[in-house]
């Protein structure tokens, strides 16, 4: 899934800012005068034809504040809440490429504004680019909150991965306008991370503890939001063609993890995600550490992975579907799938499957072991595939799946899309 919005004026005169900072660094072709003529006359519009699952409309009027976590951007709290509660942080931060921005940084200036962070906090700056870090130094918005008692680092990711100083430690509460916060992802498995916006973290690091700027109303109701779901598409039931080379149809014992929202981060943990040394049989022996420290060790070659909705969702990294593929996983079959997850798995000869009502029924199924908190369940019954037909086969009932393509086989047959450039570079 991806959200596209239509390109306008603001968007045009952004690039035009970013060309003019680029020819400062001597850099001419990243961003021309034709691209910028181009967007401006024949502005990137969806399809004529396009199909629409579903509209939804949200009264932003209606909007109040939320933050997210911990270890899930799926869990939400209203800061009236949180501010309730008082929830003490050690740790804030206002980094990486999300929330960042000039408007990001100004917006916490105004924030602090003269005030100091908290004692037994620290509070971490790092703009999203080296350009923002200037302008936010020449409007003085960096000054201001270098002179709060931020912490000032270089431009980049840093602690959001996992990287650098100020990790949060065992037993710590961090409050961050990253984009982030899975269970181990900014430092220890047992630390707390929160979402929020610039203005709030820069609140809570004046506070002390989880809370808005003083002006902010926390009384506002829950967003005012409406789903209409539109007539679903037809699909054809054609037979698909298989490539030579690619499976007809696979077999295996089904391995079921009842998650949904089961991140990059629990398939593959940020301890593992930047070394270059770790081999295939180091990286299929902690597979799903985050996620079920038992995993590695209930798996067998050949098995099929089926899992719930969202799989993968979180940071891009090839290594959580590699890694699947290194312990011997002979492909993923869930409700649905973050569309980078599935790009770069497809793009490393790896295959997932998308089937929501295999996983429904597997759900339902297996609801006691659920209820008693398995998270890994080994199912007794063989699975099969036929890619022809787009079937799947469990318990002798069959569920259709979607087809996959001739591009997706190719990527298959070739082993991912690096040995297929080498291939057609010769």
């Amino acid at each position: 899934m991806a959200g596209w919005f239509p390109v306008d004026k603001i968007n045009t005169d952004f690039m035009a800012e970013r060309q003019a900072w680029l020819v400062e660094k001597g850099i001419t072709d990243r961003i021309t005068d034709a691209d910028l003529t181009h967007w401006r006359e024949n502005p990137p519009t969806s399809d004529a034809d396009a199909v629409f699952a579903a509209e939804i409309t949200v009264d932003l009027t209606s909007i109040s504040p939320h933050i997210s976590g911990p270890h899930s951007v799926q869990v939400m709290t209203s800061l009236k809440e949180m501010h309730d509660r008082k929830l003490a942080i050690q740790k804030a931060y206002l980094v990486s490429c999300t929330n960042a921005r000039l408007s990001d940084l100004d917006a916490a200036a105004a924030v602090v504004n003269g005030k100091k962070v908290a004692d037994g906090v620290e509070f971490y700056i790092a703009a999203a680019s080296l350009p923002i870090e200037e302008q936010a130094k020449a409007n003085g918005s960096w000054r201001k909150l270098v002179d709060a008692g931020a912490i000032a680092l270089a431009p980049g990711c840093g602690m959001c991965i996992g990287l650098g100083e100020g990790l949060l430690e065992d037993g710590e509460v961090g409050i961050s306008a990253t984009n982030r916060n899975f269970k181990g992802r900014m430092g220890s498995r047992s630390a707390e991370a929160y979402l929020a916006s610039p203005a709030v973290v820069a609140a809570s690091a004046l506070a002390g503890f989880v809370t808005g700027p003083e002006d902010l109303d926390l009384d506002a109701a829950l967003p005012a939001r409406t789903f209409k779901e539109l007539p679903a598409a037809e699909t054809a039931a054609a037979a698909v063609t298989i490539l030579d080379g690619f499976p007809a149809s696979l077999t295996g014992r089904v391995i079921y993890l009842p998650a949904d929202n089961l991140n990059t981060d629990g398939i593959y943990g940020k301890d593992y995600t930047y070394r270059e040394d770790i081999t295939p049989e180091q990286m299929a022996q902690v597979v799903m550490e985050n996620y079920d420290p038992e995993f590695a060790g209930r798996i067998t070659g050949g098995d099929i992975l089926v899992s719930g909705f969202n799989f993968g969702t979180g940071s891009s990294r090839e290594q959580a579907a590699t890694a699947l593929l290194a312990a011997g996983i002979q492909l993923v079959i869930a409700g649905s799938y973050s569309q980078t997850y599935l790009r770069n798995a497809f793009n490393n000869g790896f295959v997932c499957v998308e089937c929501s009502a295999l996983s429904e029924v597997l759900r339902e199924a297996c609801a006691g072991q659920i209820d008693a908190g398995e998270k890994t369940i080994i199912s007794g019954d063989e699975l099969t595939l036929d890619f022809a037909s787009s079937t799947a086969t469990w318990q002798g009932r069959e569920f259709r799946f979607t087809a996959l393509g001739k591009p997706v086989q190719q990527l298959v047959i070739d082993g991912g899309v690096e040995n297929q450039v080498r291939k057609l570079m010769g």
